[in-house]
């Protein structure tokens, strides 16, 4: 079975979007936190495939988490970003999973039909990425563990996708790219997000 795995953390105050929060306080950071996951948790619900959500660290009540039904939590490991996602990877393909694809809970425009193509697109390409507009990416999808991807990064920066492409081409592997979308990690990435798309998370929050 195809695999889809969550990286997530509790929504907590002053635990979510700290770099969200400078710009907008902690209130509003955790507001718009809570819409991210229920966004995703939405676009996620129709997909036929195991889910697993990688938990930054433990929610205050015991797992499983009450934000995830019906999904398999477990705790991230400790290293950095890279570490982390490879050792999340290498558990879903150590249980025999066929295709796997790792978002985390920042993209607003994600939806049901690119997680579907990202998997679809895994039956005849090796590697599926969705690049973010901040030079990132906010999904990764293989067919088998290429641990080369998730090491000598310069994680959380504007390099990680070029870094991770360049990866890509020295291992001659088969590449899906997904459109370009808007992660929201500070108060500048939720602005331009609201102004391309006309929308707004959290209505009647300011952002400056």
């Amino acid at each position: 079975m195809p695999h889809l795995l969550i990286f997530a953390r509790h929504p907590e105050l002053g635990r979510v979007k700290t770099r969200l929060a400078a710009d907008i306080g902690a209130e509003g950071a955790l507001a718009v936190y809570q819409e991210l996951l229920a966004h995703t948790r939405a676009v996620v619900a129709p997909l036929a495939v195991h889910k697993t959500v990688w938990l930054a660290e433990a929610p205050a009540a015991p797992l499983p988490a009450p934000e995830w039904p019906g999904y398999e939590p477990l705790l991230q490991p400790a290293g950095d970003l890279g570490q982390k996602m490879q050792t999340a990877f290498a558990h879903a393909f150590a249980r025999q999973a066929g295709r796997v694809l790792i978002i985390g809970t920042d993209c607003p425009g994600l939806t049901t039909a690119l997680l579907t193509e990202a998997f679809e697109a895994l039956l005849t390409h090796d590697v599926v990425l969705g690049p973010a507009a901040d030079g990132g990416y906010y999904l990764l999808g293989m067919r088998q563990l290429y641990p080369q991807l998730f090491q000598a990064k310069s994680w959380s920066t504007a390099t990680v996708r070029a870094e991770t492409l360049a990866d890509i081409r020295r291992l001659q592997l088969r590449l899906h790219q997904l459109p370009e979308l808007q992660d929201i990690d500070t108060g500048a990435d939720l602005k331009a997000w609201q102004t391309s798309s006309g929308r707004t998370l959290v209505p009647g929050l300011r952002v400056v």
